[in-house]
C-alpha cells in the first residue's frame, strides 16, 4: 500500500515563497541536449508481446540461477519484463532460499536482443548461503513484539496474521528473520500495513516501515477538463474504457463503493461542497497519469498490463491525505481536515499512481534512502504529470503541494529543498536516518536541477533558484530528457535497496544507454550528482600519479601512467623528464635510458579536444653508474617460467594455460576469474640490502572483468608489504592490455619482506587480475 505523503503539518511551512516574474522577465531553459537514442528507449507492450516475454523469463529461471552462480537452494521468482525498441530486455527477479523470501534479494539481468546475459543489477551481492539453522524465537514471539512497535508507533487496534519466514537481506549480513505485518489504523486515520523485520535467532527488530506510504496534497480543481465516462442505461458512470477500464468510486465516508453517476455527463461545479467535483479531479488526474506514461515512455498503465486502477474518494471524515494501496490497486483520497477540500490535485494522482509503477518495477523499501529515493521518484513524476497536462488552472511547476495551504506556499521545493525548513539540499552521511519525505530532498534537487539547470530563472511565473555543493553550475538536460533518465534508471537498474550512491551509478548506466557513455549528456548527468555531493565531477582528463621514481644512469626505463578522458582527442605530453627520456604522445608511455645524473621534477600533461586539462606532478630521481646497489632483480622466477618454484601461491595461481595470455613466454599468475566469493594469494619474501638507497616493486597487470563499466570497485588485487597495503587495482581498473604498475618498496631498504598479492572477488560477476615480468630493483 503506497500513500503519497505524510500527515498535514500544523502550520505552512517555515520557507521563504518563489516570487511571481516581473514584467519583461523572460524564461530561462537549459541548453539543447541531444535526442536520447531511440533504441534505448522503452517499447510499447501488446498483452501478448507481454506475456510472451513473461513466459520465456520463466523459462530462463534456472539457466539464469546457474550463471549467476546462486546456490541450490535459490529460486527465482519472475516479477516483470521490460523490453527497449532495439530488442534488450530486462527482467526484475525476486529471490527465494529454501522456500523462504529474501528481502532484499531482488535483482535484474540484463540480456542483448540475442538473448545473452549482459549485466545484472542486484539488490545485494552477499552470499545468502549463510542462514541455514533453524529459528530460536518463535513466531508467535515475532508476532507479539510486531503488535507492541506498531502501538507504540500509534497504530489503532492493531491486528496481525502469523509471521512468515523471511531471510533478510537488505542490509547487513543475511539472516533468518520474522516478518509480521499488522493492520490498522495510522493516527491521521490512514491504514496501516506496518511491516515489522525481527531476527529469528535473537528477537531483536532488524528494520520496520510501512507499505501505505502517504503524501499530502490539497484540493486542486483544474478548470472546465474533459472526461471519458461511460453510458450505463439513462445515465453516466465515471468509468474509463480507453484507459484499461479504470474506475471512479465515492466512498462516502464509510467502506461501501458507490459509483459515480450522472444524468446528462456534465459533472462537478469546481466547489468542493460538491460530492461530484472530488470524482471530477480524481478521475482527471488519473486519466492525465496514464496518458503521460503511456506518451512519454509506453507503459500501459501501473503494472504495464494495460489494466487501469481504481480512484476512491471522501475516505474517512476529516481525513487529511491520499494514499496508494497495492492490495486494492486503488487510490484514496480524503477530504481534507474540515471535509471541504478533497486532496485531488492534479499532482497529487501523479504522484501517487507513481507509487504503484514504483512497487510494480524497482520495489524501493519505504525507509533509509531507499524510502527517500521512493518519495522522490512520485514527486518526479507528478510535476511529470503536472506539466504533461499543460492546464493552464493548473500551470506546471517543480513546487509540491502549492495548493496545501491556501497561501500559494508549498509543501516542498525541487529547485532548493531546504526551503520546507526540514529537507537538506545535498545529500550526506546521516541520510539514512531522516524521514522518507525529507530524505527526498537530495534527489527532488537532483532532478530540478538537471531538468532545468542552476541558478536563478523563471518558468509558468514561477521564479526559482538552485544552488550547487560545489558551487559549479550545471547546464540541464531538459525536463523530458531528464523524466526518461530517471524512468530507465527506475524500471531498468533501481532494486529494493537502491540508495543515493547506487542511483548515481544506475543513472548514469542509463545516460550511457540513451547518450552513450563519456557525452556531454552523460557528463551532465555525473555533475549534477556531484552537484547534491554525490560522487564527483569528471574532470574529463585524467592522469593518475605514478609516484617518485627512481632511476641509474645507462639503465633504460618504461613507466606506463594511467591516462585518458572521457572526451576524444587526448594528447599526452610532459616537461622536466629526465635527459634522455621522452613520452609518447598517444599512449602516455615514459621510456628511454637516462644519460644524465639528478633529481628531475616532471610533470605529464593530459590535455583534451574540450581542452579539460590534467596533470600530475611527482619527482624522478637517476642515481650515477656504479653508485648505491644497483640491483636489477631481488625476485627468485620473475616472470613465472619455471612453475611456482620460489613463490607460495593458493592452488593453480601461476597457470600456463591457453586460455588467458601470459605478456611474456607461456607462464603468468592467474587470480580470480571465478565469479563466486573467493580469494587467490601469491608471494614471494626479498630481503633488500642496506647499501640501496631505493627500491621499487613493479609487475605488468591484465584486468578483465564482467562486472558492468562505472560500477563499484567490487573485486580486487592487493598488493602488501608484510601488512601494509602498497597498492590496489579493481574491476574498475579493466584493461584491454597488460599494463605496468609500480609501488616503492624504499621504507623496506635494509629489511627482509614478504610481498604478497591477493585477489579478492564477490559472489557475482568474475573478474580476472593476470600478473606477469615482476621486478623488484634496487638502486
Amino acid at each position: 500500500m503506497a500513500v503519497i505523503a505524510v500527515g498535514l503539518p500544523v502550520g505552512p511551512a517555515s520557507a521563504d515563497s518563489h516570487t511571481a516574474v516581473t514584467a519583461g522577465r523572460t524564461n530561462a531553459r537549459p541548453a539543447a541536449t541531444p535526442a536520447p537514442r531511440a533504441g534505448a528507449l522503452p517499447a510499447t507492450l501488446s498483452p501478448t508481446e507481454r506475456a510472451a516475454l513473461l513466459t520465456r523469463a520463466r523459462s530462463q529461471r534456472a539457466d539464469t540461477a546457474a550463471q549467476l552462480r546462486l546456490s541450490a537452494k535459490e529460486q527465482l521468482v519472475v516479477r516483470s519484463v521490460g523490453k527497449n525498441r532495439d530488442g534488450t530486455t530486462h527482467t526484475h527477479y525476486e529471490r527465494t532460499y529454501s522456500g523462504m523470501p529474501v528481502l532484499g534479494g531482488d535483482l535484474i539481468v540484463h540480456r542483448n536482443p540475442d538473448g545473452a546475459v549482459t549485466g545484472t543489477d542486484m539488490a545485494t551481492r552477499t552470499s545468502i548461503a549463510t542462514t541455514d539453522g533453524k529459528a530460536v524465537k518463535s513466531a508467535a514471539s515475532a508476532r507479539r513484539y510486531a503488535l507492541w512497535a506498531a502501538r507504540k508507533d500509534g497504530v489503532a487496534r492493531p491486528s496481525a496474521a502469523t509471521p512468515r519466514a523471511v531471510v533478510w537481506a537488505a542490509k547487513g549480513k543475511p539472516k533468518l528473520a520474522w516478518e509480521s505485518v499488522v493492520e490498522g489504523t495510522q493516527h491521521d486515520g490512514t491504514p496501516s500495513r506496518l511491516h515489522v523485520i525481527t531476527d529469528a535467532t535473537t528477537g531483536v527488530e532488524i528494520r520496520h516501515y510501512q507499505d501505505i506510504q502517504t503524501g499530502t496534497g490539497h484540493s486542486q480543481y483544474s478548470g472546465q477538463v474533459d472526461l471519458t465516462t461511460t453510458p450505463t442505461g439513462q445515465t453516466f458512470t465515471l468509468s474509463d474504457a480507453s484507459r484499461g477500464g479504470h474506475e471512479t468510486f465515492d466512498l462516502n465516508h464509510g467502506d461501501t463503493l458507490n459509483p459515480y453517476r450522472d444524468d446528462d455527463d456534465v459533472w462537478g461545479d469546481g466547489n468542493g461542497a460538491s460530492v461530484q467535483t472530488a470524482g471530477v479531479d480524481a478521475a482527471y488526474g488519473a486519466q492525465k497519469t496514464w496518458d503521460f506514461y503511456k506518451d512519454m515512455f509506453g507503459r500501459r498503465g501501473i503494472r504495464d498490463d494495460g489494466v487501469g486502477a481504481t480512484s476512491r474518494t471522501h475516505f474517512g471524515t476529516s481525513y487529511a491525505n491520499a494514499f496508494w494501496d497495492d492490495d486494492c490497486f486503488c487510490m484514496t483520497y480524503g477530504d481534507g481536515a474540515d471535509d471541504s477540500r478533497p486532496l485531488t490535485e492534479l499532482d497529487v494522482a501523479g504522484h501517487e499512481m507513481t507509487h504503484g509503477v514504483t512497487s510494480n518495477t524497482a520495489g524501493l523499501i519505504y525507509e533509509g534512502e531507499s524510502g527517500g529515493l521512493n518519495e522522490a521518484t512520485s514527486d518526479i513524476m507528478g510535476t511529470g504529470v503536472e506539466f504533461y497536462a499543460d492546464n493552464q488552472a493548473d500551470a506546471g511547476d517543480y513546487l509540491i503541494g502549492e495548493k496545501l495551504f491556501g497561501n500559494g506556499e508549498p509543501l516542498r521545493y525541487m529547485d532548493r529543498p531546504s526551503r520546507d525548513g526540514s529537507s537538506p539540499d545535498y545529500w550526506f552521511s546521516g541520510l539514512e536516518q531522516v524521514e522518507v519525505h525529507s530524505s527526498s530532498g537530495p534527489a527532488n534537487h537532483f532532478f530540478y536541477l538537471l531538468a532545468e539547470g542552476s541558478g536563478e530563472k523563471t518558468i509558468n511565473g514561477v521564479t526559482y533558484n538552485s544552488p550547487t555543493a560545489d558551487g559549479l553550475p550545471v547546464p540541464g538536460i531538459g525536463r523530458e530528457n531528464a523524466l526518461k533518465l530517471w524512468y530507465k534508471a527506475l524500471t531498468e537498474r533501481f532494486t529494493s535497496t537502491t540508495g543515493y550512491a547506487a542511483a548515481r551509478v544506475q543513472s548514469l548506466q542509463a545516460a550511457a544507454d540513451l547518450w552513450g557513455e563519456g557525452s556531454a549528456t552523460y557528463t551532465t548527468v555525473a555533475d549534477t550528482w556531484a552537484a547534491i555531493s554525490v560522487g564527483s565531477r569528471p574532470n574529463g582528463a585524467y592522469v593518475t600519479n605514478p609516484g617518485d621514481q627512481h632511476s641509474v644512469v645507462g639503465t633504460p626505463v618504461s613507466l606506463q601512467p594511467r591516462t585518458g578522458s572521457t572526451n576524444p582527442g587526448v594528447t599526452r605530453s610532459a616537461t622536466g623528464l629526465p635527459t634522455g627520456l621522452a613520452i609518447n604522445a598517444t599512449t602516455g608511455l615514459i621510456s628511454g635510458t637516462p644519460t644524465k645524473a639528478g633529481t628531475f621534477h616532471a610533470i605529464v600533461t593530459v590535455r583534451d579536444s574540450k581542452n579539460t586539462v590534467a596533470n600530475a606532478r611527482f619527482t624522478w630521481t637517476v642515481q650515477p653508474q656504479g653508485s648505491g646497489c644497483g640491483v636489477s632483480q631481488l625476485f627468485a622466477n620473475p616472470g613465472f617460467e619455471s612453475g611456482p618454484t620460489a613463490w607460495s601461491q593458493s592452488p593453480g595461481v601461476i597457470d600456463n594455460s591457453s586460455e588467458t595470455p601470459a605478456r611474456t613466454g607461456r607462464y603468468k599468475a592467474w587470480l580470480g576469474g571465478y565469479g563466486t566469493t573467493h580469494t587467490d594469494t601469491l608471494s614471494q619474501k626479498v630481503t633488500v640490502p642496506a647499501s640501496c638507497t631505493f627500491a621499487t616493486l613493479s609487475f605488468h597487470l591484465l584486468v578483465t572483468t564482467d562486472e558492468a563499466p562505472k560500477s563499484a570497485a567490487y573485486d580486487k588485487l592487493t598488493v602488501k608489504a608484510g601488512s601494509s597495503t602498497l597498492g590496489t587495482w579493481s574491476n574498475l581498473d579493466k584493461s584491454t592490455g597488460y599494463l605496468q604498475r609500480t609501488v616503492d618498496l624504499t621504507p623496506y631498504v635494509g629489511k627482509t619482506v614478504t610481498l604478497t598479492f591477493t585477489g579478492t572477488e564477490d559472489s557475482v560477476s568474475k573478474t580476472t587480475f593476470l600478473i606477469d615480468d615482476t621486478t623488484v630493483s634496487a638502486i
